[in-house]
């Protein structure tokens, strides 16, 4: 089992002041005043949390179907796009990031039936095309699947694809405009021709085929009402069973618990298909394993693994053994076995918990593949399946690493390693003899070798070690003039790792320098490390980002009018927080699709599942910390903010647009000094998953323009 207002001003008629300075930089330095903001209607709306009044007078922008919406969004773009448009050097910037993109990338093989498939693209292309192969080096490669031919303009992207255990079918996932809305199709992979079957109103699922090939399970939603469909709260998931060729009304309801509108559901079978499982989760962390032989079909399902206060994950489960991933009684997380004819209390350790964090396990050719974080980079140990070590694979690099997975009949694997300065390069490996084999090198478009990555450790406000890594020119000067570029997510039980990115490089060109922050909430040193910062300790995440900025400025790295932030969604949280807390630290800040109201995100699409990371405002104890530092209710009257660089998606159904909508109005009512405050909302676009690479050069070259403008950065192209 593998698992859119008032607006005063007509801007037609506005023109923005210039101030030209000449410099002995290649540019001109100009000061560039912004056109006149929107004048953002605020409405009388307070809410009585606990005894404290909230006002929230940018409430009406919460609604994604109001023409006032829709009219805000495109004066505030208006007036994004003039700044940007004024920026001397905005085209240099993507044509440079536009050639460092156009590169082959290729995503790992993997064998179903008599073909290897693997993803792979071009360079430019805005959606990679699947090819298949007889070979795994794809000599004789043919396209099997384009997405670029999904859409004209590249907003429809391929999610998943599942292969059945026969290979004679694969389904695949299509979301339009980056939704998390998804629906499901199948192709027949000997004529290459798609099948009648559409499965829709399906989300965060993909389609996991029985051991008999003839259908596969997946998990949907009710279809929502008319015009909810990107804002509306998603409740009661279901498990469905679809058998090809049939019309999904006839799918068979496996498993749905009215009791609990607000859980996920996934369910799948076992190798051999004797087993049914289901895995349950009420958010982002803690989940439940239940299970049911095949054969009974009208027998309730039994608890396997209660929930939820750990977290459960199938790797493998074939004779009645089932293998799981948890971190049950192991921070760092463990494997256990069970027997499924006995019960839990048949569990046993499989492979023991030790003091680098287990981040994930797979399962190819008769073994378990244990990866590793040992200072948030990889190491990979091969067992067998009675827990013995076989060996440590020795990665031909240092960095960070994935694959090792496949049939249980395979004699070789396949996995990539990637870095700051180098893309992924892929290897096969030969599982009897733990050999690596170089297979596809990419050849990029800069010099990797003038390029140099450290890694540093702070101390963080309550005394806790930080890592973070310091990517740079080898040439690079400690005085405290380099444009730094300051990284974090933290949450969510999410690693941050090394890997390779074409926008970065030009930066560091242009002698930036980037700075990734292992922030707690991450998942780079167990569960420990997430716990630290999560729900009453979130506060840890923003001191350990603060902490960070102050200890490359101190290190003479950079310095507050060169140092910009940015994270997106819970890294958008990250960015609001911290530059509310310390606007004085910060030139720029980009907060990108935020979770930016913490009292209301649970109230949209599926943000109640994030609950169990932040807390909720229904809570008293948890509104009480949550209010300290929820970026929207942070933002004082008569501050100077950071140069800020607001961007979302009109899609984006996961972190609605209405958190970025509302903080900007905010901040542009509240900022004191002449920092810009600007909003780019992206049309047809979602959260980020499934972007066309156009809009993401557009986008990157729009980010860092304004870094470089704001930051005085000296550019030369």
């Amino acid at each position: 089992m593998k698992f859119s207002f008032y607006i005063k001003t007509t801007f037609a008629v506005i023109l923005a002041a210039i101030t030209l300075q000449t410099t002995g930089c290649n540019r001109m330095n100009m000061k560039i005043t912004t056109m006149p903001y929107t004048e953002t209607r605020m409405d009388d709306v307070r809410d009585d949390y606990h005894g404290t009044v909230v006002a929230d007078p940018y409430r009406w922008l919460e609604d994604d179907n109001s023409e006032e919406t829709a009219a805000w969004v495109k004066a505030q773009n208006e007036v994004t796009f003039d700044y940007l448009s004024r920026i001397p050097y905005r085209e240099k910037v993507k044509e440079r990031i536009t050639r460092l993109m156009d590169y082959p990338k290729e995503g790992l093989p993997s064998k179903h039936g008599q073909w290897y498939y693997f993803s792979y693209n071009d360079g430019l292309q805005d959606q990679s095309v699947v090819y298949r192969s007889s070979t795994a080096a794809g000599e004789d490669a043919e396209v099997f699947l384009d997405p670029n031919k999904f859409s004209a303009d590249g907003t429809v992207a391929l999610g998943s694809t599942r292969f059945s255990e026969d290979g004679k079918y694969m389904a695949y996932s299509v979301s339009t405009a980056g939704s998390d809305w998804v629906e499901i199709k199948v192709m027949d992979t000997e004529t290459l021709e798609p099948l009648a079957d559409r499965i829709e109103w399906v989300k965060f699922s993909g389609a996991n085929w029985a051991a008999d090939s003839k259908g596969f399970y997946y998990s949907r939603y009710d279809q929502p009402a008319q015009g909810t469909a990107l804002s509306g709260k998603n409740e009661y998931q279901k498990v469905y069973y679809h058998r090809l060729g049939d019309d999904q009304a006839s799918d068979q309801l496996i498993y749905m618990d009215s009791r609990y509108p607000l859980r996920y559901f996934h369910g799948g079978e076992s190798e051999d298909g004797k087993y049914i499982f289901i895995s349950a989760s009420e958010g982002t962390h803690g989940s439940e394993i239940l299970y049911r032989e095949t054969a009974a079909r009208n027998a309730p399902f039994k608890v396997l693994l209660p929930g939820f206060e750990n977290d459960y994950g199938l790797v493998y489960c074939k004779d009645d053994i089932a293998y799981i991933y948890t971190n049950e009684d192991a921070p760092n997380y463990k494997v256990i076995s069970i027997n499924l004819k006995e019960g839990r209390s048949s569990a046993k350790t499989l492979i023991a918990e030790t003091d680098n964090t287990l981040v994930g396990v797979s399962d190819v050719g008769g073994y378990l593949f244990a990866s590793y974080l040992e200072n948030a980079v990889s190491s990979i140990y091969q067992y067998d399946l009675q827990g013995s070590l076989v060996r440590k694979v020795e990665l031909p690099g240092i960095g960070s690493a994935g694959g090792f997975y496949g049939k249980e009949e395979a004699t070789e694997t396949y996995y990539a390693v990637t870095s700051f300065t180098s893309p992924s390069t892929i290897y096969t490996y030969d599982l009897a003899e733990g050999t690596s084999t170089l297979l596809k090198k990419p050849q990029v478009n800069f010099d990797i070798d003038k390029f140099t990555t450290e890694q540093a450790f702070f101390t963080s406000k309550d005394g806790e070690k930080v890592p973070m890594f310091i990517v740079h020119r080898k040439d690079m000067k400690k005085d405290g003039e380099n444009p730094l570029h300051l990284y974090g997510y933290g949450g969510f039980n999410i690693s941050m790792t090394p890997s390779f990115s074409p926008t970065v490089m030009m930066f560091l060109e242009q002698g930036g320098i980037y700075v990734m922050v292992n922030l707690r909430g991450g998942g780079e040193y167990g569960e420990r490390w997430h716990r630290a910062g999560m729900l009453e300790n979130k506060q840890n995440v923003f001191d350990d980002f603060i902490s960070a900025a102050e200890y490359l400025i101190e290190n003479k790295y950079t310095s507050p009018e060169k140092l910009a932030i940015s994270g997106g969604s819970n890294g958008g949280l990250l960015v609001g927080a911290c530059m509310t807390q310390r606007p004085e630290l910060f030139a720029v800040a980009v907060p990108q699709v935020g979770v930016l109201d913490m009292l209301r995100y649970h109230r949209f699409t599926i943000g109640w599942g994030w609950a169990v990371e932040y807390g909720s405002a229904d809570d008293a104890e948890q509104f009480d910390y949550i209010y300290k530092y929820s970026p929207l209710h942070n933002i004082r009257e008569g501050v100077c903010y950071p140069a800020t660089f607001i961007t979302t998606g009109d899609h984006d159904d996961r972190v609605v647009p209405a958190h970025s909508f509302k903080f900007a109005a905010a901040l542009q009512a509240a900022q004191d000094c002449d920092n810009p405050t600007l909003i780019r909302i992206e049309t047809n676009a979602g959260h980020g998953a499934g972007k066309p690479t156009s809009k993401r050069i557009e986008e990157a070259a729009d980010i860092y323009s304004f870094i470089f403008w704001n930051t005085g950065s000296k550019v030369k192209f």
